[in-house]
């Protein structure tokens, strides 16, 4: 929500996509996020920023490995540091600042957006934790963000 207040051009993006498809007719229902795409831009910036954990499940390597110039031995528990993986301006243009539009046709593809893990680790709420996180930002947005704005 922060996020959201402190850049009202991308709040007023999202809303205007929400009051397209919803209209002021009803809520904001799950069967809408199919039809909200830069209300998931939203969302997948704002989990770049912000992952919901800074670090992964430890990792153990299987193997003996050099990275970095760091040599690696097998055996070595490993935690990474996602957080610092989705600022890192030789992944990101702009790293620190807040522009939903990078996840747009597909330009963040290829880039380490890992909010929630990677591969067999991944978390397996990570489908739900979209959805939800959907219908309540775009509830927030619909209903109380923009009634809010309007009255200033």
């Amino acid at each position: 929500m922060a996020l959201l207040l402190n850049n009202p051009d991308v709040l007023q993006k999202g809303r205007a996509e929400i009051n397209a498809q919803v209209r002021n007719q009803r809520l904001i229902q799950e069967s809408d996020m199919n039809h909200l795409p830069y209300l998931h831009f939203i969302i997948s910036e704002t989990l770049r920023f912000y992952p919901p954990g800074p670090l992964l499940v430890p990792h153990e390597s299987r193997e003996e490995i050099s990275l970095a110039g760091y040599e690696i031995p097998k055996g070595t528990m490993l935690l990474v540091n996602v957080y610092w993986i989705q600022r890192d301006s030789e992944i990101w243009e702009e790293p620190m600042k807040f522009k939903p539009e990078r996840f747009e046709d597909g330009m963040s593809n290829g880039k380490w957006m890992a909010p929630f893990g990677m591969g067999r680790r991944r978390c397996p709420g990570e489908a739900l934790a979209m959805r939800e996180m959907g219908v309540v930002l775009g509830a927030l947005i619909h209903c109380l963000i923009g009634k809010e704005l309007e009255l200033n």
